[in-house]
């Protein structure tokens, strides 16, 4: 009996040792993950108040780039409607001509006889002859005048003689090119539209074009597109749309190549900033300037997934304190967008000074 109470007590003895030993280590466990947690808010309230965010602007176009060559509002090529030997040519290369303006002339000799011929046999049809051989010739003598027309080439609107190879003593035969005259009054261009782009198109909407040729911007209008669209080459399926150029400088030349863009709507220029830079306050967002710890009521909407835009309080360059994270920042990542069809372009709203942004 004394032996069963003495193994009692000694395995009672044993199990307060181990349960001492137990509790000895959960209260160092306990220690050292409260270490642990308080290292880190303090290690993260550190990081946090050497982080810092500049304010920055940020451009949104929204846009449909466009690239092609300007061609003269109107183009005449210079072509023989028949075959003979120049005997004049009234214009040179540069010159200005109107409409109706003879550029050369072929020798006409024959034809204006043969014309002069059929009015003295019309003449005596009219007097000895019958009513309806008159008309006849009549008839006849639009063909002859129509001979002696084509032995000269005319201006069919106000232009530049843009080229002309030609002289007299020259033998032409039907169709020869000899130059070509131009109207450049205004430049105009085909530029292709993809399909989901059509529906953004306004006549009178501002193309801002970009030429080698010069530094300057040049600026036009949209004028038409067809209702019928293409496929290319690529398998793409576009519209072509005409846009023009009315006011241009001299050295924007017919069939210079350019890019440009259209403008579905303004250039939007926006404040942005970091969403880590906000913080709140009873529903109210601030942020603390990084010079001197002053707070600023700010008003702010989301922009994209990482970045604020700032509606108003801020103007612009600030360097701002971080005052949240992004386990904290009470801003769901995601979500977000800049909006279709268009670009940003600018600063990039701010890297922190510290180095990547928090947590990513």
């Amino acid at each position: 009996m004394n032996k069963e109470k003495k193994e009692k007590k000694t395995n009672k003895k044993k199990m307060n040792k181990y349960l001492k030993r137990f509790l000895i280590f959960i209260i160092v466990l306990a220690v050292i993950v409260v270490g642990l947690v308080i290292t880190r808010r303090i290690r993260s309230k550190a990081n946090t108040q050497n982080v810092t965010y500049t304010v920055n602007q940020e451009t949104y176009e929204n846009v449909i780039e466009i690239s092609g060559v300007v061609s003269a509002a109107k183009s005449q090529n210079l072509q023989a409607l028949s075959s003979g030997t120049v005997v004049a040519v009234n214009v040179k290369q540069g010159d200005h001509v109107k409409k109706g303006d003879v550029i050369l002339q072929l020798d006409d000799s024959t034809e204006k006889y043969n014309l002069a011929r059929h009015d003295y046999d019309m003449e005596t049809t009219r007097i000895t002859g019958s009513a309806r051989q008159y008309e006849l010739m009549k008839t006849q003598r639009e063909a002859l005048l129509q001979k002696v027309s084509e032995r000269k080439i005319t201006a069919q609107f106000d232009g530049i003689i843009a080229d002309l190879n030609v002289a007299v003593g020259d033998a032409l035969e039907t169709k020869n090119s000899v130059g070509t005259i131009v109207d450049v009054s205004y430049l105009t261009a085909e530029v292709e539209i993809a399909e989901r782009d059509v529906s953004k198109l306004v006549v009178g909407q501002k193309v801002e074009f970009t030429f080698s040729a010069i530094d300057e911007k040049v600026y036009g209008t949209v004028v038409s597109w067809p209702a019928i669209g293409s496929v290319t080459n690529r398998g793409a399926t576009v519209v072509k749309a005409t846009v023009r150029i009315d006011e241009y400088p001299e050295g924007i030349l017919p069939n210079y190549s350019f890019s440009g863009k259209i403008e579905i709507s303004p250039t939007e220029t926006y404040l942005v900033v970091s969403r880590y830079a906000v913080g709140r306050e009873d529903g109210q967002a601030y942020v603390e300037l990084a010079s001197s710890g002053e707070k600023i009521n700010v008003v702010v909407t989301p922009y994209d997934r990482e970045y604020v835009k700032v509606e108003s309080g801020l103007k612009g360059g600030e360097v701002l304190k971080q005052l949240t994270t992004p386990q904290a920042s009470g801003f769901q990542r995601g979500g977000f967008g800049g909006g279709s069809g268009g670009s940003r372009s600018g600063s990039g709203g701010g890297m922190p000074s510290g180095g990547g942004f928090p947590g990513r």
